[in-house]
């Protein structure tokens, strides 16, 4: 049987949440490898110029050439990429089927809607969706490596600014650029609780709950980490709930 190679993406939106988002989903979700990111048309044509991509996934409203620019500037290549273009506006959807795209996507983008794009894009169905798995994975970039961390080997994750550190059972800190309520979001049906604002621990990791001058705190894997005010309620109920390890 003839091994299908990764397909690879370009994401270009100037509005970096919505570049973090589709980039993590594609990384995560879908066997897209690389997925690489621009935020306006200059650096996306430097990434052009410097590999072929399968598919491009272009923002309408940009500076410098707008999306619908840049996809006339893509669809000359001698060998050009399928476009995709994922805006939060639906007038341009005549427009941007006129420079070939195959798909017109409206943020927020769901997983299902972004499968069938890739789907039209690539011409195949895509990979099957690694998030729907318990062992989903997050890919980790390290000296030009990609590693991939299991969700189930993370025992607490912390904020660092626009990028998220992951700690996992063996010792080991892995830095990602994703903001940690996407994670929170993602992980809470798969036993993750945030107990801090800077801080989202694997519940079954937590082995002690203490107060100490009113100070509240978690340890987790031999790492004692605060608990805000904000969150020990819920931390304490869940675990003096009966079941709670289940």
């Amino acid at each position: 049987m003839t091994q299908v190679r990764p397909a690879s993406a370009l994401v270009i939106d100037d509005e970096a949440p919505a570049l973090d988002e589709l980039s993590y989903l594609l990384r995560t979700t879908f066997s897209i490898t690389p997925v690489d990111a621009a935020q306006n048309s200059a650096d996306a044509l430097r990434h052009l110029q410097e590999r072929h991509y399968d598919v491009v996934f272009l923002d309408v409203r940009m500076p410098g050439l707008n999306g619908i620019e840049l996809g006339n500037v893509l669809r000359r290549f001698a060998s050009p990429p399928a476009i995709v273009f994922v805006t939060a506006y639906e007038e341009y959807a005549v427009r941007a089927f006129d420079v070939g795209a195959c798909d017109y996507l409206l943020k927020p983008v769901s997983r299902d809607r972004l499968r069938t794009a890739l789907g039209r894009a690539l011409g195949r169905p895509p990979e099957r969706a690694l998030d729907d798995d318990p062992s989903a994975t997050i890919p980790v970039e390290t000296a030009g490596r990609t590693r991939f961390i299991v969700r189930d080997q993370v025992s607490w994750v912390e904020a660092e600014g626009d990028y998220v550190r992951l700690h996992t059972a063996e010792g080991d800190a892995h830095l990602v650029r994703m903001p940690i309520s996407h994670l929170e979001e993602r992980w809470a049906a798969h036993g993750f609780i945030r107990i801090h604002r800077s801080y989202l621990v694997s519940f079954k990791r937590i082995t002690e709950f203490s107060v100490t001058a009113g100070i509240h705190s978690v340890t987790v894997a031999g790492q004692s980490l605060p608990v805000s005010r904000r969150h020990v309620r819920d931390v304490r109920d869940r675990i003096l709930r009966p079941g709670r390890r289940s």
